[in-house]
């Protein structure tokens, strides 16, 4: 697909920040940031803490908000009245609904692809708890590490994340995929999220229809229990829709920040 397919960026536009899930880095975003910097827009595909390249061990971020702090920073240097459309994939919806909380007037909207989408009743915890996993293959979760650690393992994603990628980028993940954490003992201990911080973003939910990791049933459940400004669908994205549907992902988050710049 042609960058012209692309919105281009409009004048003054906001900055798009990229967010990772679980075990990976901004590396997974290359196609999407290069296409979407062709049309014109500000992309930061940035690394989460003890992620892509951060040298931090996960030891090193015993917190969520420690995790989180790369974006958070982003926000924080950001010019005053500045606003960005922050863009969560999988457990990275978690990252940009606590960066939400904590600055919504420097987010323009929030964009949920095939992520976690917090509401404002439930413990923060409560998304990534009840999504059905039928089997976790050759993954490893260490509940007794601090914080308790998962690791994505290569049969796991090839067959539950990457199964309609390109062979390449499973090549890929298998050199930078990190082990990592979901956070639950320290999401479970937080107070849900405000109405008045987090449920007063705008948000935008992307449905990947063949995602075998947070099904397509499981999205829509959590979009009925956190109201969005709209709901887009890619018909032939898996997990890794960054990588599966690059073009398709990049044209659904140029319009977004077209229109709520």
């Amino acid at each position: 697909m042609s960058t012209l397919a692309l919105a281009t960026a409009t004048e003054g536009a906001t900055r798009i920040i990229l967010v990772h899930g679980t075990g990976h880095g901004g590396w997974c975003w290359y196609r999407v940031a290069t296409l979407l910097r062709a049309a014109g827009h500000r992309v930061d595909a940035l690394d989460l803490a003890a992620s892509g390249v951060d040298s931090r061990q996960l030891r090193d971020v015993p917190t969520f908000e420690d995790y989180t702090r790369p974006l958070l920073d982003a926000l924080r240097a950001l010019l005053p009245g500045e606003r960005a459309v922050l863009v969560g994939h999988s457990f990275g919806g978690m990252n940009i609904a606590l960066a939400a909380e904590m600055f919504p007037e420097k987010v323009a909207a929030a964009v949920f692809v095939t992520a976690f989408l917090p509401d404002c009743t439930n413990p923060r915890s409560h998304v990534v708890e009840n999504v059905t996993v039928q089997d976790r293959m050759d993954s490893v979760m260490d509940e007794e590490y601090v914080p308790p650690s998962v690791f994505l393992g290569p049969e796991f994603l090839r067959q539950k994340l990457y199964q309609l990628s390109p062979p390449e980028d499973y090549t890929l993940s298998q050199s930078l995929v990190r082990v990592s954490s979901f956070y639950l003992p320290n999401l479970q201990s937080q107070p849900p999220f405000s109405e008045s911080r987090y449920g007063a973003v705008r948000k935008v939910y992307v449905v990947c229809k063949h995602d075998q990791a947070i099904p397509e049933a499981y999205q829509h459940t959590m979009i009925a229990g956190c109201p969005v400004a709209e709901v887009r669908e890619i018909a032939d994205a898996d997990h890794m829709a960054m990588l599966s549907t690059p073009a398709e992902l990049a044209r659904h988050l140029a319009h977004v920040a077209n229109k709520y710049a």
